[in-house]
């Protein structure tokens, strides 16, 4: 009788043992599972960019890849540089205020090529003469497989006089280096080594 008591005991002992792992083991799991669950909450809510309308109400956009708009923000850059370097108005104030802004998007480069022009008397040129030029971009070549990125630029230069307008073809070659982002270059490249490949008369328009 006793024996079989000692047994009874040593059974529930190892019942409540069994109980107690599976228990523990239960709790391991649920814990992992809160703390998996929580990690992905936290991701998905850093893929929200909550937006303040006139501080009135909270709208949410979602947050992309900052790597998926790189090619865009890359032609985009390599766009608005030629865009505020080409287009002159006889105002020199509006000339140098172009080309400041131009000056933040690319290396010493551009500033020598400006420099080149400058003695040359070409600004003095349109100023005196009341010429106006302006730039169209036809295409923008970005290679992305290598860094710095290769970038070929193929554009149209109008320069418009009071007789005639014309018309030439303008081709640029660069690299592209990863900045800092700032107020004067939002997209955070630097146009380095840019140099002006082609810039010959297609034709001229009397006027």
């Amino acid at each position: 009788m006793e024996f079989k008591s000692l047994k009874n005991i040593e059974t529930s002992f190892k019942q409540i043992r069994l109980y107690a792992i599976v228990f523990v083991c239960l709790c391991i799991i649920v814990c992992g599972l809160v703390v998996w669950k929580s990690y992905s909450f936290a991701e998905m809510q850093r893929q929200k960019v909550y937006v303040l309308d006139n501080g009135k109400s909270l709208m949410v956009a979602l947050s992309q890849d900052v790597t998926m708009n790189r090619p865009v923000e890359a032609r985009e850059h390599v766009r608005r540089f030629h865009e505020l370097f080409f287009t002159l108005s006889p105002d020199k104030a509006a000339i140098e205020s172009n080309l400041k802004r131009a000056f933040f998007l690319a290396d010493q480069s551009a500033f020598n090529y400006y420099k080149d022009l400058s003695e040359k008397g070409y600004y003095n040129r349109i100023i005196s003469a009341n010429i106006q030029q302006r730039v169209e971009i036809d295409s923008i070549v970005c290679n992305f497989d290598h860094y710095p990125y290769l970038v070929q630029t193929y554009a149209k230069q109008f320069i418009t006089r009071t007789s005639s307008v014309t018309e030439r073809n303008l081709v640029t070659t660069c690299l592209l280096a990863n900045a800092t982002r700032s107020d004067n270059n939002p997209q955070g490249f630097i146009i380095e080594d840019w140099t002006v490949t082609e810039n010959r008369d297609i034709r001229v328009l009397k006027r």
